[in-house]
């Protein structure tokens, strides 16, 4: 039982419950018992993510009423408990398991001597529990009050504050719990009490199923402290061949003054890279994956992604150029001693091969021996730096001869100044020592293996770059002091008489080196094993060169594998999912230490890496530029989530030492760096173009965030202007995707002009509409997205179609992007809808002219209504094209038809979505099938004739459009957005080829003159137009066969008081508002044959047009009813091809001033 109680204990992490452990410490201070239990660690399991109630049957035959008074004690237990009732999961543990107690619904009942907390469903025995034979013997003591032993946020369902609510799912430190949400703490329950033993039928996690899977196995796992993890590693890297082979000849070339200058500038860069790698590093939880982790987590998946290949392969590639380096120095050894085994650079190729294997089986073997071994290398590294320090200060005689006279003035003062020979510069200097500075990322490339990365990254990073300077710095100047630019070896070199014409300080020193000049083989400048003749004992600097080479390519070649595991388990690379995988407790990636192995063995095998070396140095300066600029970025888009610990950083700072580090790029080498900058691109626009399904939160997002608020504030502050004008359409749609056809119309005219909200009104039950809306919100601003529609989807709940209108037109938008345009559907099916629905439909229109929108009505012969095909769309679509294809399919799968609360707008917003589920059920589609559907097997249905004309005519206007015409009935002057529609459309690619028709209503006797005006306005407005046609005979009566059609259709509508007695007229009147009065047919008789003649207009001049714009006709509100505007609608749009019915809100749209 101790055992398994001790496997319960939360891992080892920040005391969470801190404060609820003393609250409970001071209540049960009286209780001796009681205070040894709180001994104990008081927290959760990770399992836990629900707060539980155990009301456990007793054994004891302990009377019930006790039982009941311990339990019910608290009103979050009581049998009055609402909360209780719908919140918490019983569990009826067997009594044969010994004497238990109640337990509180997430607090603690006590008992006596033995004190039992229930902690978010967890008992946390007392000793003396633990040790009772597997039995809980629990005694009841009545005389303590368990209501005053429970602590603040135990006893209750709002949970108080805890690390655990914050954490991802399959966090490292331990679990995530699931605070309760919102609706369970705020909802009306609705449910008998523990019917399925969930609130409102959430789903929970069942008692006994530990969510095991994501607690970490702690035993075993390696995890690295700063010392250790950061600081020996950055050292090691920091420190490479150019400490104990180079830095003599630099100081040589540049002089002791500017080789400081030299270390400094390096210094600079790698120590504001430091700063911002801190300030990353701090600002929240960082994982595997170093360089990559932190620039994707900040940047985006863009940046991350083109850094984390590029960093990767430059580490692969750095264990070669190590490697290489450690090679070279020990063929040096083998000519010296006339060893070699055939040449020198197959001798090369022979010791590197055989090196990278064995560094191979050191990573390979494991994070603790890898780090073992980074120990011992730097131990010898500092006994070799140690060795020549103390060489300095033992200047033999022997050594004089070679230029080594130990510290004098003289010797500082003629190397003090630069002396640079063989076409070398300040800046050729300065690339060739760079690369010395670079590795200041190993530590934070093991992010992922360190203890706490936060504190580990910052303190190990900048106190490594601060010793390796002070070391760099103290070699420069002490070998600048001891030993001359030239020397000539020769023992016999000493002046016995004064020369009047030396002046070298090897002069004063006794010696004459000029015979050898201008090339000598000792001295600063010729001899690059300086250092091994300073030293007091040679062949440890040898050491110490094969150790910080070995030890910078160890750091690489573990660094490398890391780095690329991160980059694929984030899928931005598809290809590459394969070497995501870890093997061991470690997570060791086995299969990228593979890969990074013969990466490194194919260059070694080169082993000429002079031409390599400055892309290497190029793509960790890339990554220096982008860590840098991440900073900038992430301060400059005032996040809320920006808030590094580490508060020694500034975002201009880091922003000079971004383009600091792109200068170094091109000093070092500019071939290289445009390369560098070629792939990084290419490598970005890339991975924008693939867009992984990522969500890091990146600065990226929030300064577009920013970006966009600002100059909405901006621009909200300016005055609308006629020439600025755009159509802003809100589209009452219902669900986008029903309504392919409107939405695409429209879509034509507002891309990248104007705005376009998608409206979508909720009717029904409001807390099933409620749910519906979060959903709807995301999934159809996905599909928009998906579909490459620049349009916003907003939903709303309202009683009726029409309240929801008057919110989204109220209320919908942002500050100047809010619609100034209603577009609707026309209701085709008006006649054999309920009217209700015809009248709330009409009285849109009136609230639109009232809020001061124009309103277009957009009408298709076919209908536009696509919701009930959306299955069989899926099974026609594969008959044509042999490939299956992804169609969503709109399922419900609420079993009650009323509850469905989205009502398709415009045609038929009273049909409700449970013919569609007939229809998918007749398809064989039964509602609990998935959104989306492959099968290219299963035989398609046929679709009947209308429908198929339907579906066809729902993709027309996302066809090219070819040579047709657009005409455009400009009828009554609204402002000119009739005008203004056609003319956006014929600017998109689809509809340039077409041709835009005017028509306009004239006097037979002064068609010309007309024409002519119209013409002329035109052309003011700069808009091109094919054809202006002057209608003479618009008030001439229509044929009588139409009229009589008209009068037909309207007939179920009318009224007909005058048949009527009075009272029964107004009565009727009242209840039936829509009904046609009598006398308001015969007011509006001219009005209603002008809308028949125009039907008959259209007919013989636009039957074959591609698309008809049309003044649409106002009804006067409260004067005409809505059957008969709904007729008149009808019967001037009806057999057409597309019509848009449009009327603007009669302000100027169009203007002809510059």
């Amino acid at each position: 039982m101790e055992g398994k109680q001790q496997q319960h204990q939360p891992p080892a992490g920040p005391a969470v419950m801190g404060a609820a452990s003393d609250e409970r410490r001071s209540e049960d201070g009286k209780d001796g018992a009681g205070c040894e239990t709180l001994g104990r660690p008081l927290g959760p399991t990770p399992s836990q993510s629900r707060f539980q109630v155990d009301l456990v049957a007793e054994g004891a035959g302990r009377p019930a009423e006790e039982l009941r008074k311990a339990s019910g004690e608290d009103g979050a237990a009581g049998k009055g408990s609402e909360e209780a009732k719908g919140r918490f999961r019983v569990n009826f543990v067997d009594p044969s398991a010994g004497d238990e107690s109640p337990g509180e619904p997430g607090g603690g009942s006590s008992e006596g001597g033995n004190v039992s907390f229930q902690n978010g469903g967890d008992t946390v025995m007392s000793e003396g529990s633990l040790h009772s034979g597997g039995h809980h013997h629990y005694y009841y003591d009545t005389h303590t009050n368990t209501y005053y032993l429970r602590t603040f946020g135990h006893n209750t369902m709002d949970a108080v504050p805890r690390i655990d609510y914050y954490r991802h799912t399959a966090a490292d430190l331990g679990e995530k719990l699931i605070r309760p949400s919102l609706a369970e703490l705020h909802d009306e329950l609705d449910k008998e009490p523990f019917e399925d033993g969930y609130a409102n039928g959430d789903e929970g996690t069942p008692a006994g199923e530990a969510t095991a899977s994501y607690t970490p196995d702690s035993k075993g796992v390696v995890k690295f402290g700063w010392i250790k993890g950061v600081l020996v590693r950055c050292m090691l890297n920091i420190w490479g061949v150019m400490l104990f082979i180079r830095l003599s000849w630099i100081v040589g070339q540049a002089g002791i003054g500017l080789s400081v200058v030299v270390i400094g500038m390096a210094t600079v860069v790698t120590t504001i890279t430091g700063l911002s790698t801190s300030a990353i590093a701090t600002n929240g939880f960082v994982r595997g994956g170093g360089a990559y982790y932190l620039i994707s987590r900040s940047l985006g998946p863009e940046f991350g992604g083109a850094i984390g290949l590029i960093f990767a392969f430059a580490n692969a590639v750095a264990v070669a150029m190590y490697v290489v380096g450690f090679a070279e120095t020990v063929v040096e050894l083998l000519k010296e001693n006339g060893a070699l085994m055939i040449d020198e650079m197959n001798d090369i190729r022979i010791i590197g091969a055989i090196t990278v294997v064995i560094l191979l089986g050191i990573s390979v073997a494991g994070m603790e021996w890898e780090s073992k071994a980074q120990i011992v290398l730097l131990v010898i590294l500092i006994l070799a730096i140690g060795d020549f320090v103390i060489g300095t200060f033992i200047p033999l005689d022997s050594k004089k001869p070679k230029g080594f006279f130990g510290y004098k003035a003289e010797i500082f003062m003629e190397n003090f100044g630069p002396d640079f020979r063989h076409e070398e510069t300040f800046f050729s200097v300065f690339a060739i020592f760079f690369p010395a500075a670079t590795g200041i990322l190993a530590g934070a490339n093991i992010s992922g293996d360190l203890a706490d990365p936060q504190s580990a990254i910052p303190k190990g990073t900048l106190l490594a770059i601060l010793i390796t300077t002070l070391v760099y710095v103290g070699i420069a100047v002490s070998v600048g002091s001891c030993v001359v630019r030239d020397a000539t070896g020769n023992v016999n070199d000493t002046i016995v008489t004064e020369l009047t014409n030396c002046t070298a300080a090897a002069c004063k020193l006794n010696y004459d080196f000029s015979s050898c000049q201008p090339v000598c083989q000792y001295g600063l400048m010729n001899n690059f094993q300086v250092m091994s003749m300073v030293s007091g004992f040679a062949p440890l600097i040898s050491a110490g060169i094969f150790s910080a080479t070995l030890s910078s390519a160890l750091a690489s070649l573990v660094s490398a594998p890391k780095i690329f595991q991160a980059l694929c388990k984030d899928n931005i690379y598809p290809g590459f999912q394969m070497f995501a995988r870890g093997y061991g407790k470690n997570n060791e990636p086995l299969r990228g230490y593979l890969l990074t192995f013969l990466i490194a063995l194919g260059f070694i095998l080169i082993a000429e890496l002079n031409v390599i070396a400055p892309i290497i140095s190029n793509f960790f300066l890339a990554s220096y530029a982008l860590i840098n600029f991440s900073v900038f970025h992430a301060s400059l888009a005032k996040s809320p989530g920006w808030r590094p610990a580490f508060k020694y950083y500034n975002m201009w700072i880091s922003l000079l030492g971004a383009i600091l580090c792109c200068i170094v790029m091109f000093v070092i080498n500019w071939w290289a760096a445009l390369l560098t900058y070629v792939i990084v691109l290419g490598l970005y626009i890339y991975v924008t173009y693939k867009k992984p399904d990522v969500n890091w939160g990146s600065s990226t997002q929030a300064l577009t965030y920013l970006n966009a608020l600002q100059h909405s504030i901006r621009l909200s502050g300016v005055e609308d202007h006629v020439k600025n004008f755009r159509p802003q359409c809100l589209i009452m749609t219902g669900a986008p995707s029903a309504r392919p056809a409107l939405l695409h119309l429209v879509h034509a005219f507002t891309k990248n002009v104007g705005l376009m909200i998608c409206g979508h009104v909720h009717m029904g039950p409001r807390r099933q509409a409620m749910k519906e809306l979060s959903t709807d919100l995301a999934k159809y601003q996905r599909w928009l997205i998906k579909n490459k529609m620049k349009a916003f989807y907003a939903p709303v709940h309202a009683e009726d179609l029409r309240d929801g209108g008057q919110y989204l037109m109220q209320a919908a938008g942002l500050g100047r992007m809010r619609p100034n345009t209603l577009v609707v559907g026309f209701k085709k099916n008006w006649r054999q809808s309920d009217m209700r629905d015809v009248e709330t439909y009409i009285n849109l229109f009136h609230d639109a002219f009232d809020i001061q929108y124009g309103v277009v009505v957009i009408r298709l012969k076919e209908g536009l209504d696509i919701s009930h095909l959306q299955g069989q769309e899926l099974l026609s679509s594969q008959e044509k094209s042999p490939c299956t294809k992804d169609v969503i399919v709109k399922v419900d799968y609420s079993k009650k038809a009323e509850t469905d609360t989205s009502v398709a707008f415009a045609p038929s917003f009273s049909e409700r979505t449970t013919t569609s589920r007939k229809e998918e059920d007749e398809d064989g589609k039964t509602p609990t099938q998935p959104l989306l559907k492959k099968d290219s097997k299963s035989q398609p249905s046929p679709l009947n004739l209308a429908d198929q004309r339907l579906l066809d005519a729902s993709t027309q206007f996302q066809k090219k459009q070819g040579k047709s015409n657009i005409d455009v009935w400009w009828l009554f002057d609204d402002g000119g957005l009739t005008l203004l529609i056609p003319y956006l459309l014929t600017t998109k690619k689809k509809w340039k080829d077409c041709r835009i028709r005017v028509f306009i209503g004239g006097k037979i006797n002064r068609i010309d003159h007309d024409r002519r005006a119209m013409a002329t306005l035109l052309s003011k407005f700069r808009i091109d137009f094919s054809d202006i046609m002057v209608l003479g005979d618009i008030n001439t009566k229509p044929k009588k066969e139409n009229i009589a059609a008209f009068e037909e259709m309207i007939e179920p509508f009318r009224l007909h008081e005058d048949d009527k007695e009075q009272e029964v007229a107004d009565k009727m009147k009242e209840d039936e508002p829509w009904r046609i009065t009598d006398n308001e047919l015969e007011l509006y008789k001219t009005k209603t044959y002008r809308q028949i003649r125009l039907n008959e207009l259209l007919q013989e001049h636009s039957s074959t047009a591609n698309i008809i714009v049309m003044s649409l006709p106002v009804a006067r509100k409260g004067a005409v009813s809505s059957a008969l505007y709904m007729a008149w609608l009808e019967a001037l749009s009806k057999d057409l091809p597309p019509i848009l019915l449009v009327r603007g809100n009669h302000q100027s749209v169009l203007t002809f001033y510059s």
